[in-house]
């Protein structure tokens, strides 16, 4: 992870410093710079340009991230970028998240449960990887041995179905 910060770091090291130019500087005046336009090639090839609409469409889409400096999006943005994970957040794989650090908004990359298990298979060690929702009624009791072993028992077709979840399962291979 430290790899992919620096790397974001890296497509930013021309654009304008915090603090300097952060008011009237926005998200798509950084991205049209050729240098980070660049970088956003060198580390997507030919999806960096619908990369590059999705970080405008994600900033433009929430308040918040509005009131951030324009550099801590596009560094969030790279590092998902270097991870090759989108950052709609309907997608669930990663975000750019809004966050107040000493009274200043920056954002921050975050990966979401999607993506920790797109970079799991990509690494070749699980043959299978699942999660999901467990929904109220769905679960059989459990001896204390089975909880103890973190057995779940799934009810075969619940008399009730509900949509009220409960809990989350994983499994991997």
């Amino acid at each position: 992870m430290a790899d992919n910060n620096a790397r974001a770091r890296t497509a930013l090291a021309q654009a304008p410093a915090p603090g300097t130019n952060a008011i009237t500087t926005t998200v798509a005046g950084l991205l049209s710079k050729e240098n980070v336009k660049k970088r956003f090639e060198d580390i997507l090839g030919a999806k960096a340009p619908g990369f590059i609409s999705s970080i405008i469409n994600v900033t433009n889409g929430s308040r918040a991230l509005k009131e951030c400096d324009p550099n801590t999006i596009v560094a969030a943005a790279a590092v998902a970028a270097s991870l090759d994970l989108p950052i709609d957040p309907n997608l669930g794989f990663a975000y750019i998240v809004p966050y107040r650090n000493k009274g200043r908004a920056e954002a921050q990359f975050q990966a979401g449960y999607k993506g920790f298990v797109q970079l799991a298979l990509r690494s070749g060690q699980y043959k299978t990887i699942n999660v999901g929702p467990v929904y109220e009624g769905e679960l059989e009791p459990l001896t204390p041995e089975q909880r103890l072993r973190g057995e779940l028992r799934f009810v075969e077709r619940p008399a009730a179905p509900s949509n009220k979840v409960i809990g989350y399962a994983s499994y991997f291979r």
